[in-house]
C-alpha cells in the first residue's frame, strides 16, 4: 500500500516539473518572438508596355453586297413615227340602262290613294302634370301637307293646359304618306287625334 502512494507521489513530481519547464520555454520563446524585428517581404511589380501597334485591318467589318442592278430605263416612244395605217381595234362601250326616276315628296313612289301615317312620335310627359299627378288627354286638328308633314295645328280641347304644349310638340314631329288625286300629291286639312297621358303603375 505504502508502494503505491510513493509511486504515485513520484510520478505526480515528475510530470509537474515537466510542466513548469515546458512553460518556462514557452515563456522564453514568446518575448524573443515579440523583441525580434519581422522580416518584411518585398513585392516586385512588372509593369507592362502596352501594344500600340494594332491590327486594324482585322476590325474592319465586312462590306456589304452589292444591291442588284437596276432594270434598263425604257427608252420614251417616238410617237411622231407611229404608222396611221396600223389596224386598230374598236371596242363599244357597254350600255347601261337605269331608271333613276323618283316619284312623289321625299323620294317615295306615288300611289293612288289616301294619306297614311308613316311616324307617329310619343310626347313628353310634362314635369308639372308628373309631380302632380296629373293624367288626361288632348284633341287636336291638323293639316297633312303634299310633303307628308304636319301644319296648322289647332287644339279642339284638353283635359289640362299642362299637356297641350307637349302634345303640339309631338303632333307637329309626324309623317305621313300624303293623299294623291290623279299622281298628285295634295293637302288634307282637318285631321284629327288625340294625345293621351296616362302614368304607370
Amino acid at each position: 500500500m505504502m508502494g503505491r502512494y510513493a509511486y504515485s507521489i513520484v510520478i505526480g513530481v515528475i510530470v509537474t516539473l515537466s510542466l513548469l519547464f515546458i512553460m518556462q520555454l514557452l515563456i522564453a520563446s514568446g518575448k524573443s518572438a515579440l523583441t525580434k524585428p519581422r522580416a518584411r517581404a518585398n513585392l516586385e511589380f512588372v509593369r507592362i508596355k502596352k501594344n500600340e501597334n494594332l491590327n486594324t485591318a482585322d476590325l474592319q467589318p465586312e462590306k456589304p453586297p452589292k444591291p442588284p442592278k437596276a432594270p434598263p430605263i425604257t427608252p420614251p416612244q417616238d410617237l411622231d413615227n407611229i404608222d396611221p395605217d396600223t389596224p386598230t381595234i374598236s371596242i363599244p362601250a357597254p350600255t347601261i340602262v337605269a331608271d333613276t326616276s323618283i316619284g312623289g315628296p321625299g323620294g317615295m313612289n306615288i300611289a293612288e290613294g289616301d294619306y297614311l301615317p308613316i311616324v307617329r312620335v310619343a310626347p313628353v310627359y310634362p314635369a308639372r302634370a308628373l309631380s302632380r299627378g296629373l293624367e288626361g288627354f288632348v284633341d287636336l286638328s291638323f293639316t297633312v301637307t303634299a310633303a307628308g308633314t304636319v301644319a296648322d295645328v289647332f287644339i279642339l280641347q284638353s283635359t289640362s293646359t299642362l299637356f297641350e304644349r307637349a302634345a303640339t310638340r309631338a303632333v307637329l314631329k309626324f309623317k305621313y304618306k300624303p293623299r294623291v288625286v290623279d299622281g298628285i300629291p295634295v293637302s288634307v286639312s282637318g285631321v284629327k287625334t288625340r294625345i293621351t297621358f296616362l302614368l304607370e303603375d
